[in-house]
């Protein structure tokens, strides 16, 4: 199988059990003390998701930041995300355990470009993945998840007109899938108003259908479960829109959605393609399960920046605090709030 070329995967150094045990209760000390709440992505390291007081994906964790009580939010995730959090909940501190836990989709695309590119397209309206900066969010209309980006642009089509321009990004494998699941691959005139930016997640950059197909026909009995909120599936659902991968077994599937799949079938055998950390919860879920990555490189560098160490470390001394200044909040609350509007 061709692996991810353009991946270094790059592992913190391994705990012993011994130094788990003595971080995670040290950890949970401090958040008590300081009324914090540790959210944590489901790509994160497997320790760091064992010590968090909920888990899930950026969205669902950026809703349980504005619902909780907490003073202070600890996100173990990456760096937009604790934007986002910010952006909902501006009354409480959020911490990131290290400020380097970037994005390569989100960095694909920054606002002078965003504003340049809407300078060339006066009156378009701007869809952004949610996997983008807070500057990107304020200058974007809407913004989506992979699961609701074509419920999204058909919702301003029914608002403002078919004929509407839409500037889409910045994941260019969602925007081709978007282009296909509306129709408009068919509707060269119409296709002409929809422009999707260029731009990717670098965990995704090396997968091909082939790839796929090989780990499929390595594994006939296994189902095909596809992420589409994960940056690094998107080019995964475009193959098989496109037809270029066996549509036969292939589930589509929200964080929830995997997990209660595969709790239904613990005994089952399931190819997953989205960020190999996702495998974690699966199979504590399903211990049973016989769980196969898609590309076993699919290693996403800046969410395994997030240990316990540094999570301790964030909590006692309460920094790498992620803040959103107010106008940028108030124009990027917008966007978020229209998406999660759609649903």
């Amino acid at each position: 199988m061709q692996e991810l070329p353009t991946i270094q995967p790059t592992a913190p150094d391994a705990l012993t059990p011994d130094e788990i045990a003595a971080l995670s209760e040290e950890i949970r000390a401090l958040a008590a003390q300081r009324n914090a709440v540790i959210l944590a992505h489901n790509y994160q390291l497997p320790e760091v998701q064992d010590v968090a007081d909920q888990m899930g994906d950026s969205l669902a964790l950026s809703r349980q930041a504005a619902a909780t009580d907490a003073e202070v939010i600890a996100f173990c995730g990456v760096h937009f995300m604790a934007e986002t959090a910010s952006i909902l909940s501006p009354q409480k501190k959020v911490l990131i355990p290290d400020l380097d836990a970037g994005c390569s989709l989100a960095d694909s695309i920054d606002a002078d470009q965003l504003r340049a590119w809407k300078a060339e397209h006066p009156g378009a309206l701007v869809v952004m993945y949610v996997n983008t900066s807070a500057e990107v969010k304020a200058e974007t209309d809407y913004c989506c998840t992979s699961s609701n980006a074509v419920s999204v642009v058909e919702h301003i089509w029914a608002e403002h007109g078919p004929e509407a321009e839409i500037l889409f990004g910045p994941d260019m494998w969602l925007g081709a899938f978007v282009e296909r699941e509306t129709g408009l691959i068919d509707e060269p005139e119409r296709r002409g108003r929809f422009h999707i930016w260029d731009g990717e997640c670098h965990v995704h950059a090396g997968i091909r259908p082939e790839d796929i197909a090989q780990t499929r026909a390595e594994n006939p009995e296994a189902e095909f479960l596809i992420h589409p909120e994960c940056g690094c599936s998107t080019q995964a659902m475009e193959y098989v829109a496109a037809g270029d991968i066996e549509p036969d077994g292939v589930h589509m599937l929200s964080t929830s959605g995997m997990l209660k799949h595969v709790e239904e079938h613990p005994d089952g055998s399931f190819i997953v393609a989205t960020e190999n950390g996702m495998l974690y919860p699966l199979q504590q879920a399903a211990p049973q399960a016989n769980l196969i990555e898609a590309n076993r490189m699919a290693f996403c560098k800046y969410m395994k920046m997030i240990t316990l160490p540094k999570l301790r470390d964030s909590l006692a001394e309460m920094r790498f605090e992620v803040s959103v200044p107010a106008d940028i909040a108030e124009r990027a609350r917008i966007p978020i709030e229209r998406m999660v509007a759609i649903g």
